[in-house]
């Protein structure tokens, strides 16, 4: 046997026999002692289309490793519908099921000393937590993305749920009627998966196959076609051979390999997420990676796929494209891929793109030609200033004219900056502030989908700015800046704003400003006092006590 069996359940001697009359109970039996014992942490719920189909997949990959010669063991994490959740207090617990989902795979795995981890995960807080449990850990391990949603239809349009949300921005602006909204409503998600477009679900699960934590192609699959269960029970095949080799995460995730990550997310157009998720990915593996990293590849990695929410096409559209290995072939051969970054399957970034083509199809226009891509430079800009001087995290993808100063529009809240949109009261050339709602002090950095889609339904999406300590969808599009830091509940100068203070937004110079002398700002400072808690117990105490700056990914430990 050539791998360190760190269950240990097969020592000889009459301290192991109360494990081994444990495990009888749950189906062992005598020869199954001495096979690996993989934990399969299962994300299924009904409470979001994203994880409705993660049991089938379960079944399929515990089927499959045990007809590979290992014991599974299943057991469950939580996750929490950010598409449901948004726009309320509940989407405050989104970015802290991150930190749950990762613990409890964490718990899990090795408090029962297993020898592998396959995660199924679906919605967008699945992927990282089960990324950081695995950084943590540093068994043999494997990621099986729950699959992406397909397109809804209305009216000759392919819609996301994001439609919906901006469709209530048109339904305000009187651009569309009740039954449009309805139809579109009604329309958006048609079955099982996660969010359509290049959201943040199918941005971190392109990520995490570029980091080589999952199988190639794997990333773009539709969440009810055949060949996502195939794949399923395909990746407890390679997890066993992975246990067999002893190959480790951190072997895999290295600093290079969350190169190739930024990369990719880069060139599909990603989530501005990415950015917060592989900070704490890389954190979990002891891997330094900073904000500059992000700004650096921008530079040099095009966009090359045209991929809503600012452009036209869903993740099934881009699987059917060649999918997320024509991407990285694309940047590899033009040496802006590490090829020699190992990968789960035992194999090469560069051996598993061998027979990839080196140019995308003609017949298709989701992944441009690389002499024509979407945009010269990365869309994920970091912007820093006298408004964020840790950074702050800017997605220009789509944008004319992605510069602007204006007056400042100043909410300490979600909710109050809602009821300005919608009550029509963010005229052209406001920036909207919306502050507090960072990871210490929202707590847990709530994602602006409903207002900065109700700007853009009301034809906003580039006359308007936005910026906040808080964070955004991956449906977010326009003229909006997130993960300003510090943030505002420890006194980062997003609290100092004051309503009507010229603000300057300007991506091309990645800057971040308040347009008042710094004499005026220090006097600002000095009077700056700290708000109470929002909780004083429970979950979210604990968060906003632990928490770090999302400069640093907002991570826990």
């Amino acid at each position: 046997m050539s791998y360190n069996k760190r269950s240990q359940i097969i020592t000889q001697g009459i301290q192991r026999s109360p494990n081994r009359a444990m495990l009888r109970a749950v189906g062992f039996k005598d020869a199954d002692f001495r096979k690996p014992i993989i934990g399969i942490a299962n994300g299924y719920s009904t409470i979001t289309p994203c994880n409705l189909g993660l049991g089938e997949l379960t079944l399929r990959a515990e089927a499959a490793a045990k007809k590979g010669g290992a014991m599974p063991q299943t057991f469950g994490t939580i996750t929490v519908s950010d598409g449901i959740s948004m726009g309320t207090e509940g989407m405050k617990f989104s970015l802290v099921s991150r930190e749950v989902i990762a613990d409890s795979i964490e718990t899990a795995v090795q408090g029962q000393r297993m020898d592998g981890v396959l995660a199924v995960g679906g919605c967008d807080k699945n992927m990282p937590g089960a990324l950081i449990a695995i950084g943590r850990m540093n068994i043999p391990a494997i990621f099986v993305y729950g699959g992406t949603i397909k397109p809804g239809h209305y009216k000759g349009r392919d819609l996301t749920v994001v439609s919906s949300f901006e469709a209530v921005g048109e339904y305000t602006a009187g651009k569309i009627g009740k039954e449009e909204l309805t139809g579109v409503e009604r329309r958006a998600c048609p079955g099982a998966g996660s969010c359509g477009g290049m959201f943040t679900a199918n941005t971190m699960s392109s990520a995490i196959e570029a980091l080589g934590m999952s199988l190639p192609k794997s990333s773009t699959m539709a969440a009810e076609d055949k060949e996502k269960h195939d794949s399923a029970a395909e990746s407890a095949e390679v997890l066993i051979a992975a246990i067999k080799k002893e190959l480790l995460p951190r072997r895999i995730m290295t600093r290079k390999s969350f190169e190739n990550a930024i990369s990719v997310v880069m060139a599909v157009g990603g989530s501005t997420n990415a950015v917060l998720h592989l900070l704490a990915m890389a954190h979990a593996a002891e891997v330094p990676l900073t904000l500059d990293d992000f700004e650096t590849i921008r530079g040099r990695v095009p966009v090359l796929c045209d991929m809503k929410p600012s452009g036209r096409y869903v993740a099934t559209d881009l699987h059917q494209a060649g999918g997320i290995p024509q991407v990285m072939k694309m940047l590899l051969e033009h040496g802006l891929l590490h090829g020699d970054c190992m990968t789960i399957t035992g194999k090469t970034v560069a051996e598993v793109l061998r027979k990839v083509p080196a140019q995308p199809r003609q017949d298709q226009d989701v992944i441009r030609q690389w002499e024509k891509p979407m945009y010269a430079h990365g869309h994920l800009a970091i912007l820093k200033g006298n408004l964020a001087p840790e950074g702050a995290v800017a997605k220009i993808t789509g944008l004319k004219r992605p510069a602007i100063t204006g007056p400042a529009r100043v909410f300490d809240s979600e909710e109050a900056a809602m009821a300005a949109i919608l009550e029509k009261r963010i005229k052209s050339g406001d920036v909207v502030v919306i502050r507090y709602e960072g990871p210490k002090g929202g707590p847990g950095m709530r994602e602006m989908l409903s207002p900065t889609s109700a700007l853009v339904g009301e034809g906003h999406a580039e006359d308007v700015g936005l910026i906040t300590d808080g964070r955004f969808s991956g449906g977010t599009y326009g003229m909006v800046v997130g993960h300003v830091a510090p943030e505002a509940a420890v006194g980062g100068p997003i609290a100092l704003i004051a309503e009507g203070d010229s603000i300057t937004i300007d991506a091309n110079r990645r800057l971040l400003q308040v347009n008042i002398p710094e004499g005026e700002l220090a006097r600002r400072r000095a009077a700056w006092q700290p708000r109470p808690a929002r909780y004083n117990h429970g979950v979210m105490a604990k968060y906003a006590a632990q928490v770090s700056s999302a400069s640093r990914g907002a991570v826990t430990d």
